[in-house]
Protein backbone atom coordinates (compact mmCIF):
# COMPACT_ATOMS: atom_id res chain seq x y z
CA UNK A 1 0.00 0.00 0.00
CA UNK A 2 3.04 2.30 -0.02
CA UNK A 3 2.18 3.73 -3.43
CA UNK A 4 -0.96 5.55 -2.28
CA UNK A 5 0.75 6.77 0.89
CA UNK A 6 3.52 8.35 -1.15
CA UNK A 7 1.12 10.09 -3.49
CA UNK A 8 -0.88 11.44 -0.58
CA UNK A 9 2.20 12.70 1.25
CA UNK A 10 3.26 14.55 -1.91
CA UNK A 11 -0.19 16.06 -2.24
CA UNK A 12 -0.07 17.33 1.33
CA UNK A 13 3.33 18.98 0.69
CA UNK A 14 1.98 20.75 -2.36
CA UNK A 15 -1.03 22.09 -0.49
CA UNK A 16 1.20 23.30 2.33
CA UNK A 17 3.76 25.08 0.14
CA UNK A 18 4.06 28.91 0.52
CA UNK A 19 3.28 29.48 -3.16
CA UNK A 20 -0.16 27.98 -2.59
CA UNK A 21 -0.94 30.04 0.55
CA UNK A 22 -3.64 32.01 -1.24
CA UNK A 23 -5.12 28.99 -3.00
CA UNK A 24 -8.81 28.33 -2.65
CA UNK A 25 -9.62 26.26 0.42
CA UNK A 26 -11.66 23.31 -0.89
CA UNK A 27 -13.01 20.42 1.16
CA UNK A 28 -14.16 17.36 -0.78
CA UNK A 29 -16.26 14.85 1.14
CA UNK A 30 -17.13 11.35 0.01
CA UNK A 31 -20.57 10.45 1.38
CA UNK A 32 -22.34 7.12 1.29
CA UNK A 33 -25.89 8.47 0.86
CA UNK A 34 -26.60 10.89 -1.96
CA UNK A 35 -28.90 13.82 -1.24
CA UNK A 36 -31.99 13.61 -3.44
CA UNK A 37 -33.34 17.10 -2.80
CA UNK A 38 -32.15 20.54 -1.77
CA UNK A 39 -35.66 21.36 -0.53
CA UNK A 40 -35.31 21.15 3.29
CA UNK A 41 -39.06 20.52 3.68
CA UNK A 42 -38.94 17.53 1.34
CA UNK A 43 -37.30 14.81 3.44
CA UNK A 44 -35.65 14.10 6.79
CA UNK A 45 -33.09 11.52 5.70
CA UNK A 46 -29.60 12.30 6.99
CA UNK A 47 -28.07 12.17 3.50
CA UNK A 48 -30.25 15.11 2.49
CA UNK A 49 -30.26 16.96 5.80
CA UNK A 50 -26.48 17.08 6.20
CA UNK A 51 -26.13 18.95 2.90
CA UNK A 52 -29.17 21.16 3.44
CA UNK A 53 -27.82 22.28 6.83
CA UNK A 54 -24.99 24.10 5.06
CA UNK A 55 -27.56 26.28 3.27
CA UNK A 56 -30.59 26.47 5.57
CA UNK A 57 -30.87 26.97 9.31
CA UNK A 58 -33.46 26.45 12.03
CA UNK A 59 -34.60 28.62 14.90
CA UNK A 60 -32.95 26.12 17.25
CA UNK A 61 -29.66 24.45 16.41
CA UNK A 62 -28.11 21.30 17.84
CA UNK A 63 -24.67 20.91 19.40
CA UNK A 64 -22.37 18.04 18.44
CA UNK A 65 -23.97 16.06 21.27
CA UNK A 66 -27.51 16.90 20.10
CA UNK A 67 -28.31 19.49 22.76
CA UNK A 68 -30.48 22.51 21.76
CA UNK A 69 -28.49 25.70 21.14
CA UNK A 70 -29.41 29.12 19.68
CA UNK A 71 -29.78 29.24 15.91
CA UNK A 72 -31.87 31.81 14.09
CA UNK A 73 -33.49 32.35 17.49
CA UNK A 74 -31.25 33.75 20.21
CA UNK A 75 -33.54 32.77 23.07
CA UNK A 76 -36.87 31.15 23.91
CA UNK A 77 -39.03 30.83 26.98
CA UNK A 78 -42.56 29.86 28.02
CA UNK A 79 -44.51 33.02 28.89
CA UNK A 80 -47.48 31.02 30.21
CA UNK A 81 -48.56 27.36 30.33
CA UNK A 82 -49.46 27.22 26.63
CA UNK A 83 -47.31 29.90 24.99
CA UNK A 84 -43.66 29.98 23.99
CA UNK A 85 -41.91 33.13 22.80
CA UNK A 86 -38.89 33.05 20.51
CA UNK A 87 -36.64 36.07 20.03
CA UNK A 88 -35.05 36.04 16.58
CA UNK A 89 -31.53 36.98 15.66
CA UNK A 90 -31.25 40.46 14.15
CA UNK A 91 -28.90 41.38 11.31
CA UNK A 92 -29.11 37.99 9.59
CA UNK A 93 -28.93 38.11 5.79
CA UNK A 94 -30.26 35.71 3.21
CA UNK A 95 -27.72 34.65 0.61
CA UNK A 96 -29.12 37.20 -1.85
CA UNK A 97 -28.70 40.05 0.64
CA UNK A 98 -32.30 40.36 1.83
CA UNK A 99 -33.01 40.61 5.56
CA UNK A 100 -34.26 37.63 7.56
CA UNK A 101 -37.37 38.43 9.63
CA UNK A 102 -40.23 36.72 11.42
CA UNK A 103 -42.22 36.78 8.19
CA UNK A 104 -39.90 34.08 6.83
CA UNK A 105 -40.57 31.91 9.88
CA UNK A 106 -44.34 32.24 9.46
CA UNK A 107 -44.03 31.48 5.74
CA UNK A 108 -41.92 28.36 6.45
CA UNK A 109 -44.35 27.00 9.02
CA UNK A 110 -47.35 27.80 6.83
CA UNK A 111 -45.73 25.98 3.89
CA UNK A 112 -45.10 22.91 5.99
CA UNK A 113 -48.60 22.83 7.43
CA UNK A 114 -50.19 23.26 4.02
CA UNK A 115 -48.29 20.20 2.83
CA UNK A 116 -45.35 20.04 0.43
CA UNK A 117 -46.68 18.33 -2.69
CA UNK A 118 -44.90 15.05 -3.41
CA UNK A 119 -42.65 15.20 -0.33
CA UNK A 120 -41.85 11.62 0.77
CA UNK A 121 -40.93 12.39 4.40
CA UNK A 122 -41.59 16.03 5.32
CA UNK A 123 -40.95 17.15 8.92
CA UNK A 124 -44.38 18.84 8.92
CA UNK A 125 -45.71 16.48 11.59
CA UNK A 126 -43.66 18.43 14.17
CA UNK A 127 -46.14 21.29 13.77
CA UNK A 128 -49.14 19.08 14.46
CA UNK A 129 -47.78 17.83 17.78
CA UNK A 130 -49.40 19.78 20.59
CA UNK A 131 -51.73 21.60 18.21
CA UNK A 132 -49.19 24.34 17.53
CA UNK A 133 -50.35 27.75 16.29
CA UNK A 134 -47.99 30.63 15.56
CA UNK A 135 -48.09 34.37 15.20
CA UNK A 136 -45.65 37.13 14.37
CA UNK A 137 -45.44 39.66 17.22
CA UNK A 138 -42.93 41.91 15.47
CA UNK A 139 -40.10 41.51 12.97
CA UNK A 140 -37.99 39.59 15.48
CA UNK A 141 -40.48 37.89 17.78
CA UNK A 142 -42.55 34.75 17.22
CA UNK A 143 -45.10 33.27 19.62
CA UNK A 144 -46.27 29.68 19.44
CA UNK A 145 -49.29 28.44 21.36
CA UNK A 146 -50.24 24.84 22.08
CA UNK A 147 -53.28 22.94 23.32
CA UNK A 148 -51.64 22.47 26.71
CA UNK A 149 -48.24 22.57 28.41
CA UNK A 150 -45.56 21.60 25.89
CA UNK A 151 -42.03 21.10 27.29
CA UNK A 152 -40.16 20.08 24.12
CA UNK A 153 -40.89 23.06 21.87
CA UNK A 154 -37.21 23.79 21.28
CA UNK A 155 -36.51 20.18 20.31
CA UNK A 156 -39.40 20.24 17.82
CA UNK A 157 -38.23 23.44 16.18
CA UNK A 158 -34.73 22.01 15.82
CA UNK A 159 -36.34 19.83 13.12
CA UNK A 160 -37.89 22.65 11.06
CA UNK A 161 -35.69 24.49 8.51
CA UNK A 162 -36.50 28.12 7.71
CA UNK A 163 -36.67 29.16 4.05
CA UNK A 164 -36.90 32.60 2.41
CA UNK A 165 -40.41 33.78 1.59
CA UNK A 166 -39.23 36.03 -1.23
CA UNK A 167 -37.28 33.18 -2.87
CA UNK A 168 -39.55 30.18 -2.22
CA UNK A 169 -43.03 31.66 -2.56
CA UNK A 170 -44.63 29.96 -5.55
CA UNK A 171 -41.62 27.71 -6.10
CA UNK A 172 -42.14 24.17 -7.32
CA UNK A 173 -41.27 21.86 -4.41
CA UNK A 174 -37.86 20.24 -4.68
CA UNK A 175 -37.43 21.12 -8.38
CA UNK A 176 -36.77 24.83 -7.92
CA UNK A 177 -34.51 24.12 -4.97
CA UNK A 178 -32.43 21.63 -6.96
CA UNK A 179 -31.83 24.24 -9.66
CA UNK A 180 -30.80 26.74 -7.01
CA UNK A 181 -33.59 29.20 -7.81
CA UNK A 182 -35.31 28.73 -4.44
CA UNK A 183 -32.28 27.45 -2.51
CA UNK A 184 -31.60 30.77 -0.78
CA UNK A 185 -30.70 30.28 2.86
CA UNK A 186 -29.05 31.99 5.82
CA UNK A 187 -26.46 29.27 6.44
CA UNK A 188 -22.65 29.51 6.21
CA UNK A 189 -22.60 28.15 2.64
CA UNK A 190 -24.51 29.01 -0.53
CA UNK A 191 -25.92 26.67 -3.15
CA UNK A 192 -23.64 26.41 -6.17
CA UNK A 193 -24.27 23.14 -8.03
CA UNK A 194 -26.40 20.04 -7.79
CA UNK A 195 -25.56 17.29 -10.29
CA UNK A 196 -27.42 14.10 -9.37
CA UNK A 197 -25.12 11.10 -9.24
CA UNK A 198 -22.02 13.28 -9.42
CA UNK A 199 -21.68 16.06 -6.87
CA UNK A 200 -23.20 18.86 -4.85
CA UNK A 201 -21.18 22.04 -4.39
CA UNK A 202 -21.67 24.84 -1.87
CA UNK A 203 -19.57 27.99 -1.54
CA UNK A 204 -18.68 30.25 1.37
CA UNK A 205 -21.18 32.96 2.38
CA UNK A 206 -19.00 35.89 3.46
CA UNK A 207 -21.84 37.71 5.23
CA UNK A 208 -22.76 34.78 7.46
CA UNK A 209 -23.89 36.00 10.89
CA UNK A 210 -21.84 33.33 12.68
CA UNK A 211 -18.49 34.44 11.29
CA UNK A 212 -16.46 33.63 8.20
CA UNK A 213 -16.73 29.95 7.21
CA UNK A 214 -13.45 28.03 7.06
CA UNK A 215 -13.82 26.64 3.52
CA UNK A 216 -14.19 28.55 0.26
CA UNK A 217 -15.89 25.62 -1.41
CA UNK A 218 -17.28 22.29 -0.22
CA UNK A 219 -17.90 19.39 -2.60
CA UNK A 220 -20.07 16.42 -1.65
CA UNK A 221 -19.45 13.36 -3.81
CA UNK A 222 -21.76 10.36 -3.43
CA UNK A 223 -19.86 7.06 -3.34
CA UNK A 224 -22.30 4.39 -2.21
CA UNK A 225 -19.97 1.40 -2.10
CA UNK A 226 -17.86 1.34 1.06
CA UNK A 227 -14.72 -0.01 -0.60
CA UNK A 228 -14.95 2.57 -3.40
CA UNK A 229 -15.39 5.38 -0.90
CA UNK A 230 -12.31 4.24 1.02
CA UNK A 231 -10.35 4.00 -2.24
CA UNK A 232 -11.33 7.58 -3.07
CA UNK A 233 -9.81 8.69 0.24
CA UNK A 234 -6.66 6.63 -0.19
CA UNK A 235 -6.15 7.93 -3.73
CA UNK A 236 -6.63 11.54 -2.69
CA UNK A 237 -9.83 12.00 -4.70
CA UNK A 238 -11.64 13.11 -1.54
CA UNK A 239 -10.36 14.59 1.71
CA UNK A 240 -12.80 12.89 4.05
CA UNK A 241 -15.38 10.09 4.08
CA UNK A 242 -18.22 9.04 6.30
CA UNK A 243 -18.92 5.42 7.22
CA UNK A 244 -15.41 4.05 6.58
CA UNK A 245 -15.51 0.25 6.28
CA UNK A 246 -15.20 -1.14 9.78
CA UNK A 247 -12.75 -3.86 8.68
CA UNK A 248 -10.30 -1.17 7.50
CA UNK A 249 -10.36 1.00 10.61
CA UNK A 250 -7.27 -0.54 12.27
CA UNK A 251 -5.21 0.11 9.12
CA UNK A 252 -6.41 3.71 8.88
CA UNK A 253 -5.80 4.42 12.56
CA UNK A 254 -2.25 3.05 12.30
CA UNK A 255 -1.35 5.13 9.25
CA UNK A 256 0.11 8.63 10.00
CA UNK A 257 -1.35 10.01 6.77
CA UNK A 258 -4.90 9.56 8.03
CA UNK A 259 -6.97 10.07 11.13
CA UNK A 260 -10.28 8.66 12.33
CA UNK A 261 -12.84 10.51 14.43
CA UNK A 262 -15.65 8.80 16.30
CA UNK A 263 -18.48 9.41 18.74
CA UNK A 264 -21.22 7.29 20.27
CA UNK A 265 -24.27 7.61 18.05
CA UNK A 266 -27.89 8.44 18.79
CA UNK A 267 -28.78 6.02 15.97
CA UNK A 268 -30.58 2.92 17.20
CA UNK A 269 -30.62 -0.07 14.86
CA UNK A 270 -33.66 -2.21 15.60
CA UNK A 271 -36.18 -4.66 14.19
CA UNK A 272 -39.88 -3.79 13.85
CA UNK A 273 -42.40 -6.65 14.10
CA UNK A 274 -45.66 -6.07 12.24
CA UNK A 275 -48.83 -6.16 14.35
CA UNK A 276 -51.58 -6.61 11.77
CA UNK A 277 -53.83 -9.63 12.38
CA UNK A 278 -52.53 -11.09 9.11
CA UNK A 279 -49.07 -10.33 7.78
CA UNK A 280 -48.28 -11.27 4.16
CA UNK A 281 -44.63 -12.25 4.67
CA UNK A 282 -45.23 -14.82 7.42
CA UNK A 283 -46.19 -18.35 6.37
CA UNK A 284 -46.42 -21.86 7.78
CA UNK A 285 -44.53 -24.93 6.57
CA UNK A 286 -46.93 -25.27 3.63
CA UNK A 287 -46.41 -21.67 2.51
CA UNK A 288 -49.84 -20.55 3.73
CA UNK A 289 -50.22 -17.13 5.36
CA UNK A 290 -50.66 -17.64 9.09
CA UNK A 291 -53.76 -16.50 10.97
CA UNK A 292 -53.29 -15.01 13.46
CA UNK A 293 -49.92 -13.38 12.90
CA UNK A 294 -47.44 -15.04 15.33
CA UNK A 295 -45.69 -11.71 15.97
CA UNK A 296 -48.72 -10.48 17.89
CA UNK A 297 -47.63 -12.79 20.73
CA UNK A 298 -44.99 -11.09 22.91
CA UNK A 299 -43.39 -14.47 23.62
CA UNK A 300 -42.56 -14.82 19.93
CA UNK A 301 -41.13 -11.30 19.82
CA UNK A 302 -39.01 -12.04 22.90
CA UNK A 303 -37.86 -15.32 21.39
CA UNK A 304 -36.64 -13.51 18.28
CA UNK A 305 -34.73 -11.06 20.48
CA UNK A 306 -33.09 -13.84 22.53
CA UNK A 307 -32.07 -15.59 19.30
CA UNK A 308 -29.90 -12.61 18.26
CA UNK A 309 -26.23 -12.74 19.26
CA UNK A 310 -25.57 -9.01 19.61
CA UNK A 311 -22.02 -9.49 20.84
CA UNK A 312 -21.16 -11.49 17.72
CA UNK A 313 -22.65 -8.75 15.53
CA UNK A 314 -20.56 -6.18 17.38
CA UNK A 315 -17.31 -8.13 17.19
CA UNK A 316 -17.54 -9.88 13.82
CA UNK A 317 -19.57 -7.46 11.71
CA UNK A 318 -19.23 -4.02 13.30
CA UNK A 319 -15.55 -4.24 14.16
CA UNK A 320 -16.40 -3.31 17.74
CA UNK A 321 -18.20 -0.12 16.64
CA UNK A 322 -21.57 -0.78 18.23
CA UNK A 323 -23.22 -0.79 21.65
CA UNK A 324 -25.63 -3.74 22.17
CA UNK A 325 -28.79 -2.51 23.87
CA UNK A 326 -32.42 -2.97 24.89
CA UNK A 327 -32.85 0.79 25.40
CA UNK A 328 -34.29 3.12 22.80
CA UNK A 329 -32.06 6.13 23.59
CA UNK A 330 -28.29 5.90 24.20
CA UNK A 331 -26.54 6.30 27.56
CA UNK A 332 -26.44 9.91 28.74
CA UNK A 333 -29.61 10.91 26.91
CA UNK A 334 -32.66 12.14 28.80
CA UNK A 335 -34.87 9.10 29.44
CA UNK A 336 -32.22 6.37 29.27
CA UNK A 337 -33.24 3.45 31.53
CA UNK A 338 -30.28 2.02 33.44
CA UNK A 339 -32.09 -1.22 34.27
CA UNK A 340 -32.73 -2.19 30.64
CA UNK A 341 -29.76 -4.34 29.67
CA UNK A 342 -29.27 -5.93 26.27
CA UNK A 343 -30.88 -9.37 25.96
CA UNK A 344 -28.34 -12.20 26.24
CA UNK A 345 -27.93 -14.66 23.41
CA UNK A 346 -30.05 -17.62 24.55
CA UNK A 347 -31.26 -19.81 21.66
CA UNK A 348 -32.51 -22.52 24.03
CA UNK A 349 -34.84 -20.14 25.85
CA UNK A 350 -35.92 -18.73 22.48
CA UNK A 351 -36.98 -22.20 21.32
CA UNK A 352 -38.79 -22.81 24.63
CA UNK A 353 -40.74 -19.56 24.26
CA UNK A 354 -41.72 -20.43 20.69
CA UNK A 355 -42.98 -23.81 21.85
CA UNK A 356 -44.87 -22.23 24.75
CA UNK A 357 -46.56 -19.85 22.31
CA UNK A 358 -47.61 -22.78 20.10
CA UNK A 359 -44.94 -22.42 17.42
CA UNK A 360 -42.58 -25.22 18.37
CA UNK A 361 -42.48 -26.31 14.73
CA UNK A 362 -41.47 -22.79 13.72
CA UNK A 363 -42.67 -20.80 10.73
CA UNK A 364 -41.31 -18.91 7.73
CA UNK A 365 -40.67 -15.20 7.61
CA UNK A 366 -39.15 -12.58 5.29
CA UNK A 367 -36.95 -9.95 6.94
CA UNK A 368 -36.82 -6.72 4.93
CA UNK A 369 -34.26 -3.94 5.24
CA UNK A 370 -31.99 -1.51 3.41
CA UNK A 371 -28.63 -2.45 1.96
CA UNK A 372 -27.12 1.04 1.70
CA UNK A 373 -28.36 3.09 4.66
CA UNK A 374 -26.81 1.90 7.93
CA UNK A 375 -23.37 0.60 8.81
CA UNK A 376 -23.15 -3.01 7.56
CA UNK A 377 -26.95 -3.17 7.27
CA UNK A 378 -27.03 -5.97 4.67
CA UNK A 379 -24.58 -8.08 6.68
CA UNK A 380 -26.63 -7.59 9.85
CA UNK A 381 -29.76 -8.71 8.01
CA UNK A 382 -28.06 -11.91 6.87
CA UNK A 383 -26.65 -12.61 10.33
CA UNK A 384 -30.02 -12.15 12.04
CA UNK A 385 -31.68 -14.39 9.44
CA UNK A 386 -29.19 -17.18 10.16
CA UNK A 387 -29.68 -16.81 13.93
CA UNK A 388 -33.47 -16.96 13.66
CA UNK A 389 -33.34 -19.93 11.30
CA UNK A 390 -31.30 -21.85 13.90
CA UNK A 391 -34.18 -21.64 16.41
CA UNK A 392 -36.79 -22.74 13.88
CA UNK A 393 -37.96 -19.45 12.36
CA UNK A 394 -36.83 -19.97 8.79
CA UNK A 395 -35.89 -16.52 7.57
CA UNK A 396 -35.31 -15.12 4.10
CA UNK A 397 -33.76 -11.68 3.58
CA UNK A 398 -35.01 -9.08 1.13
CA UNK A 399 -32.54 -6.16 1.17
CA UNK A 400 -32.99 -3.19 -1.14
CA UNK A 401 -31.78 0.37 -1.80
CA UNK A 402 -32.82 2.82 0.89
CA UNK A 403 -35.13 4.92 -1.30
CA UNK A 404 -37.16 1.83 -2.23
CA UNK A 405 -37.08 0.43 1.29
CA UNK A 406 -38.32 3.51 3.12
CA UNK A 407 -41.11 4.14 0.64
CA UNK A 408 -42.40 0.61 1.15
CA UNK A 409 -41.75 0.63 4.89
CA UNK A 410 -43.76 3.82 5.45
CA UNK A 411 -46.67 3.46 3.04
CA UNK A 412 -46.06 0.48 0.78
CA UNK A 413 -49.30 -1.38 1.47
CA UNK A 414 -52.04 -1.03 -1.14
CA UNK A 415 -54.41 0.22 1.58
CA UNK A 416 -52.39 3.44 2.02
CA UNK A 417 -54.17 6.65 1.15
CA UNK A 418 -53.39 10.38 1.51
CA UNK A 419 -53.20 11.20 5.20
CA UNK A 420 -53.15 7.54 6.27
CA UNK A 421 -50.06 5.42 5.74
CA UNK A 422 -50.08 1.63 5.86
CA UNK A 423 -46.65 -0.06 6.06
CA UNK A 424 -46.00 -3.05 3.82
CA UNK A 425 -43.48 -5.25 5.62
CA UNK A 426 -44.22 -7.95 8.18
CA UNK A 427 -40.89 -7.46 9.96
CA UNK A 428 -38.07 -5.10 9.04
CA UNK A 429 -34.73 -3.75 10.18
CA UNK A 430 -34.39 0.02 10.31
CA UNK A 431 -32.82 2.83 12.36
CA UNK A 432 -33.96 5.79 14.44
CA UNK A 433 -32.01 8.83 15.59
CA UNK A 434 -33.08 10.50 18.83
CA UNK A 435 -33.52 14.25 18.46
CA UNK A 436 -31.89 16.76 20.84
CA UNK A 437 -30.67 14.27 23.45
CA UNK A 438 -34.25 13.67 24.63
CA UNK A 439 -36.46 10.55 24.70
CA UNK A 440 -39.83 12.31 24.37
CA UNK A 441 -39.64 12.40 20.58
CA UNK A 442 -38.51 8.78 20.34
CA UNK A 443 -41.24 7.48 22.66
CA UNK A 444 -43.88 9.48 20.81
CA UNK A 445 -42.52 8.58 17.38
CA UNK A 446 -41.80 4.87 17.74
CA UNK A 447 -43.94 3.55 20.63
CA UNK A 448 -47.08 5.65 20.61
CA UNK A 449 -50.06 4.39 18.61
CA UNK A 450 -50.01 5.73 15.04
CA UNK A 451 -52.19 8.83 14.65
CA UNK A 452 -51.71 10.80 11.44
CA UNK A 453 -53.72 13.74 12.82
CA UNK A 454 -51.52 14.32 15.88
CA UNK A 455 -48.18 13.06 14.55
CA UNK A 456 -48.02 10.39 17.25
CA UNK A 457 -46.40 7.15 16.14
CA UNK A 458 -45.03 8.72 12.97
CA UNK A 459 -42.16 6.20 13.14
CA UNK A 460 -44.24 3.31 14.49
CA UNK A 461 -44.08 1.24 11.31
CA UNK A 462 -45.11 -1.99 13.05
CA UNK A 463 -48.33 -0.31 14.22
CA UNK A 464 -47.75 -1.44 17.80
CA UNK A 465 -50.42 -0.14 20.18
CA UNK A 466 -50.41 -0.15 23.97
CA UNK A 467 -52.68 2.11 26.04
CA UNK A 468 -50.21 2.15 28.96
CA UNK A 469 -47.48 3.48 26.70
CA UNK A 470 -49.82 5.95 25.00
CA UNK A 471 -51.00 7.44 28.30
CA UNK A 472 -47.45 7.99 29.50
CA UNK A 473 -46.27 9.36 26.15
CA UNK A 474 -49.06 11.94 26.05
CA UNK A 475 -48.45 12.87 29.69
CA UNK A 476 -44.71 13.28 29.11
CA UNK A 477 -45.40 15.71 26.26
CA UNK A 478 -47.42 17.85 28.70
CA UNK A 479 -45.07 17.75 31.70
CA UNK A 480 -42.79 20.77 32.08
CA UNK A 481 -40.91 19.56 35.18
CA UNK A 482 -37.85 17.65 33.93
CA UNK A 483 -37.63 15.17 36.80
CA UNK A 484 -41.29 14.25 36.47
CA UNK A 485 -41.02 13.93 32.69
CA UNK A 486 -37.93 11.74 32.93
CA UNK A 487 -39.72 9.32 35.28
CA UNK A 488 -42.74 9.15 32.96
CA UNK A 489 -40.55 8.51 29.92
CA UNK A 490 -38.60 5.77 31.68
CA UNK A 491 -41.89 4.09 32.60
CA UNK A 492 -43.13 4.27 29.00
CA UNK A 493 -39.87 2.86 27.65
CA UNK A 494 -39.81 0.05 30.20
CA UNK A 495 -43.41 -0.97 29.45
CA UNK A 496 -42.77 -0.93 25.70
CA UNK A 497 -39.49 -2.82 25.84
CA UNK A 498 -40.80 -5.43 28.30
CA UNK A 499 -43.58 -6.01 25.77
CA UNK A 500 -41.03 -6.16 22.92
CA UNK A 501 -42.81 -3.45 20.95
CA UNK A 502 -39.70 -3.72 18.81
CA UNK A 503 -36.33 -5.43 19.09
CA UNK A 504 -33.31 -3.16 19.66
CA UNK A 505 -29.99 -4.50 18.39
CA UNK A 506 -27.42 -1.77 19.02
CA UNK A 507 -26.49 1.87 18.87
CA UNK A 508 -24.01 2.62 16.12
CA UNK A 509 -20.69 4.30 16.81
CA UNK A 510 -20.30 7.06 14.23
CA UNK A 511 -16.92 7.19 12.51
CA UNK A 512 -15.25 9.30 9.85
CA UNK A 513 -11.87 8.93 8.15
CA UNK A 514 -9.88 11.84 6.73
CA UNK A 515 -6.47 13.18 5.84
CA UNK A 516 -4.27 13.75 8.87
CA UNK A 517 -4.10 17.51 8.25
CA UNK A 518 -7.81 17.85 9.12
CA UNK A 519 -9.54 18.21 12.48
CA UNK A 520 -13.13 17.03 12.88
CA UNK A 521 -15.69 17.56 15.65
CA UNK A 522 -17.91 14.43 15.30
CA UNK A 523 -21.67 14.53 15.85
CA UNK A 524 -23.93 12.05 17.63
CA UNK A 525 -26.57 12.52 14.90
CA UNK A 526 -24.07 11.16 12.29
CA UNK A 527 -24.32 14.14 9.94
CA UNK A 528 -21.21 15.07 8.00
CA UNK A 529 -20.77 18.84 7.83
CA UNK A 530 -18.01 21.14 6.64
CA UNK A 531 -18.74 23.41 9.62
CA UNK A 532 -17.24 20.73 11.87
CA UNK A 533 -13.99 20.38 9.89
CA UNK A 534 -10.93 22.64 10.01
CA UNK A 535 -7.36 22.35 8.85
CA UNK A 536 -4.63 21.56 11.37
CA UNK A 537 -2.77 24.77 12.21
Amino acid sequence: MKHWRSRLAAAVLIVASPSMALAEEVLTIGVRAEAVSMDPHWTQLSGDTQVQEHIFERLVGLSSTSQPIPGLATSWEPIDETTWEFRLREGVKWHDGEDFTAEDVVFSFDRLRAGVSGAPASPAFQLEKGGKQWEMVDDYTIRITTDGPYPTMAEDLAMLPIIAEHAASGAEPSVDFNTGEAAIGTGPYMFSEYTPGSQIVVTRFDDYWGGEPHWDRVVFRPVGQDSARLAALLNGDVDMINYPPTVDLPQLEADPNFTVSSIASDRLIYIIPGNKHVEPFITDANGEVMVPNPLRDWRVRRALSLAINRDAIRDRIMGGASLPTRNIVPPGFFGYVDELEADPYDPEQAQALLAEAGYGDGFNITLHGPNDRYINDARILEAVAQMWSRVGVTTEVDAMPRNVFFSRLIRGDELSMPGFDVPEFSIALTGWGTVAGEATYTVSGTLETYNAATGGGNGNFGRYSNTEVDARSVLAKQTIDNDERRAILEEAITVGMDDYAYIPIHFQVNQWAMRSDLLHDPRTNERTRAMDVTRVE
